[in-house]
Parts: structure tokens; sequence; C-alpha cells
């Protein structure tokens, strides 16, 4: 009787998925756009700002140190 049960649920699932609608087709709207050979400099003010940026001896330290955090449950106990 189970496997009759299950035969019937798997064929009543098979036609319904089948019977769904096919998804159409969404044709999309292009844009054309045009592209800007020249430019001015008129406005343009260069500024000369001193920052200080760090380095780092290898590579990905920032990400490492990030990553190897502990927290205090992380600690073994004895029992």
């Amino acid at each position: 009787m189970k496997a009759i049960l299950t035969l019937l649920f798997v064929l009543i699932i098979g036609v319904t998925a089948q019977a769904q609608d096919a998804p159409v087709d969404v044709k999309v709207e292009t844009i054309k756009t045009t592209i800007v050979t020249s430019t001015s400099y008129e406005n343009v003010r260069l500024e000369s700002k001193t920052k200080v940026a760090r380095l780092y001896k290898y590579k990905n330290s920032r990400i490492k140190k990030a990553l190897s955090f502990t927290t205090k449950r992380n600690k073994a106990k004895m029992a």
C-alpha cells in the first residue's frame, strides 16, 4: 500500500510540474550612448595633499590578522 501511495504521489507531483506555463522570453530595450572624445581642463584645480599610507611587510597581513582572532571560549580548558 505504501508503494502505491508513493507512486501516486510522485506521478501527481510530476504532472503538476509539467502543467506549469513555460517562461516567456522578455526582450530588453537597448540604449545607444555617445562617446565623448574631448574634455576641457579649465575648471580643474590640482591640489597636492600629503597622506600617510601604511606599508605592510607581507601581502595580506591585515586580512590574516582579522581572520586569526581568538576568543576566550576558543582556549582549551583543563578538566
